[in-house]
């Protein structure tokens, strides 16, 4: 997959807006795990992916108030790479002639990495808690997100900040002991400064 640019990283950390600027830049093909999720899910047996149809049987509560931050973390389907295969699936059936800029949390190091010709062809966005909060503030809408359809919100908003802030140590401890590219997210860089320093690394040198 030569032609395959991945965008990993923590929630909120500005990986659908840089791969946008990137496509939008260079006449690259935009891929988002997120919006195929629905699609994947549906594509699955319980037998191939135990913890997402598990995930999937829980009410709202069972998910995200009831559990502790560690358990979430650990039996998350996405993070286990559960249906990563499908993304696979789904590129590869796209023409090779144009490039193609994927970007999504299920873009987990150990499983993208064997299909790098190379480390400049991924790289992780690795928010700060801080930041984190802020972009998820920045989003948010008058009715509220999807934590207001438990019974107690604010425990399921501090779970869910935990969990991520979890995936995304997991994420920094992977790319530096895979030696990958990875970036903190900070807020110090605007977005189009992100965007360049990840063009970078996929070996564009003309700035966005």
């Amino acid at each position: 997959m030569r032609h395959v640019y991945w965008i990993g990283g923590g929630s909120g950390a500005g990986k659908s807006t840089i791969a946008r600027r990137l496509a939008d830049r260079y006449g690259w093909r935009l891929y988002s795990t997120d919006d195929v999720m629905a699609d994947h899910a549906s594509r699955t047996t319980a037998d191939e992916a135990p913890f997402l149809h598990a995930f999937m049987a829980m009410d709202m509560d069972e998910r995200w108030v009831d559990r502790s931050p560690e358990t979430m973390f650990e039996t998350f389907h996405w993070f286990r790479g559960e249906a990563f295969g499908l993304i696979v699936q789904d590129l590869a059936r796209m023409p090779a002639g144009t490039p193609v800029v994927v970007e999504g949390f299920r873009l987990l190091p150990h499983l993208v990495e064997p299909l790098l010709p190379c480390p400049g062809h991924a790289i992780w966005l690795l928010p700060t808690p801080e930041f984190r909060r802020f972009a998820f503030t920045r989003r948010a809408t008058p009715e509220g997100g999807f934590t207001r359809r438990t019974r107690d919100p604010a425990r399921a908003d501090r779970n869910l900040a935990v969990r991520d802030a979890l995936f995304t140590q997991r994420l920094r401890e992977e790319t530096g002991r895979r030696g990958l590219p990875a970036l903190t997210v900070d807020g110090t860089l605007t977005a189009e400064e992100l965007a360049g320093r990840v063009g970078e690394v996929f070996g564009k040198r003309d700035g966005l």
